[in-house]
């Protein structure tokens, strides 16, 4: 008999390497634009794409194909493109996984919902902690803390695959920083996490050294590094070449 727990070791890594194909071949399947081999989510949820396997010259076809001509991604986890992919842009990331987080309500902790959203926004324009769109707040449970009415801090789910749930977002208004505000929400996000019998895990920019100390601090453990890029598709229309 196999443990719960060692197939979450072997299957998680071969998931966390690939998150957020798992994630659109997976429980976010409803979000997901896809073409064969290849999927994306909308732009106005999160702007990535992804492929089953980076190194299949048919999955970057189907890319190809969803994407269009001349049109530019973001990918995670792939080190090459094919010849007529360019590379136009990328960074550098690393990931974490939880191994010793205390994971507990946060009783200020109000859930945020699409009404929100302007507020939100305001408060990722102010404190820039990645990508956050219209319509990131469907992907999953994002919880706030209000001040005197004004949202000062934020913590929600992003990518979601099985048994692993992606917790991102993670900001505090400049004001009201230095309280644990950021801490208690990562705490709380993971606590409805794990009530769902799976594991948080979060990505943060590999030069973020203050994140990375702090996330290591409460209890994650740094995973691997990841390579982020913006590519942009080859300029001739794919189907044409069926026609």
């Amino acid at each position: 008999m196999v443990h719960q727990t060692d197939l979450r070791g072997a299957l998680g890594t071969r998931l966390l390497d690939n998150p957020v194909w798992a994630a659109l071949d997976g429980p976010h399947a409803p979000f997901a634009e896809r073409i064969g081999r290849a999927a994306r989510y909308p732009a106005d949820v999160y702007a990535f794409a992804a492929l089953a396997d980076p190194a299949d010259p048919a999955a970057w076809a189907d890319l190809h194909t969803l994407l269009g001509p001349a049109t530019t991604a973001k990918v995670k986890g792939v080190e090459t493109v094919p010849d007529g992919w360019d590379v136009v842009g990328g960074g550098q990331g690393v990931q974490l996984v939880d191994t010793r987080l205390r994971a507990e309500p946060a009783p200020e902790a109000v859930r945020l919902g699409p009404d929100d959203v302007p507020d939100i926004l305001d408060l990722v324009a102010r404190t820039r902690p990645g990508p956050y769109l219209a319509r990131t707040v469907h992907l999953g449970t994002y919880l706030g803390i209000r001040h005197q009415g004004r949202l000062i801090a934020l913590a929600g789910e992003r990518l979601h695959l099985p048994g692993w749930t992606e917790i991102s977002a993670v900001c505090t208004d400049p004001d009201h920083r230095g309280r644990g505000l950021g801490t208690r929400l990562v705490r709380a996000v993971a606590a409805g996490i794990r009530e769902r019998g799976e594991t948080p895990f979060l990505h943060a920019a590999a030069n973020n050294a203050t994140a990375i100390r702090l996330y290591e601090s409460i209890g994650f453990t740094l995973r691997r590094r990841t390579t982020i890029l913006q590519v942009r598709s080859p300029g001739t229309d794919p189907r044409a070449e069926t026609l």
